[in-house]
């Protein structure tokens, strides 16, 4: 019995066995002109198995590089466009490398890590300290909302001064907003039912 799994491999899964093998077949034809007809009658069939595509402008050509595909890049015909290049058609993408997911302090947030970045680039001045107190403000903030907690203003200067590597410090005798307590979350107050009230008839 012959078994798919005896049986060489298919290039494209999902034009199926019978497209590969009437491409073997028109490979082995001997003159050019015959295996452009077969050529011809095989893309017809490639078509019809993907009548959704046809309205994709670049349609045919997508079918005719199927076909060499499929090929191997053997099949010497007069096709109406240029066999593609078969190292341009297997190149694998390049590798998008991911970003870097470390952060030195987790409840601070990649936000605070490129404020950071940006008041690195800064010149020194009014700007510059308005910018970095607003930095150190958003900190306590988050470290609030994290912990849950209230924290002293010395904590986010040290943390500050860590993750821009001693690069950013707030000025001296700086005090922070003084958050009451953490963000809660707000909820939409619930809406009372409204009571009619009739007036009995005496």
């Amino acid at each position: 019995m012959d078994y798919n799994t005896s049986r060489s491999k298919l290039k494209l899964a999902e034009y199926g066995r019978n497209i590969q093998m009437m491409i073997e077949h028109a490979i082995k034809l001997e003159s050019k002109e015959e295996r452009t007809k077969a050529a011809d009658s095989i893309i017809q069939v490639m078509g019809n198995m993907n009548p959704q595509l046809k309205e994709n402008r670049d349609f045919r050509h997508k079918l005719w590089d199927h076909l060499h595909v499929i090929a191997d890049y053997n099949l010497d015909i007069e096709a109406p466009y240029a066999a593609p290049e078969k190292a341009v058609m297997e190149a694998k993408p390049e590798t998008l490398p991911y970003p870097d997911g470390k952060i030195k302090y987790k409840h601070y947030g990649k936000i605070v890590e490129a404020m950071v970045a940006k008041g690195k680039t800064l010149e020194d001045g009014d700007s510059k300290n308005s910018f970095v107190k607003a930095i150190a403000n958003h900190m306590k903030l988050a470290y609030m909302t994290w912990h849950k907690n209230s924290v002293p203003d010395i904590v986010i200067f040290k943390a500050l001064g860590d993750i821009s590597n001693g690069a950013l410090s707030v000025q001296e005798g700086t005090t922070l907003i003084d958050f009451k307590e953490p963000p809660r979350q707000q909820t939409k107050p619930k809406k009372r039912g409204s009571k009619h009230y009739h007036k009995s008839s005496r």
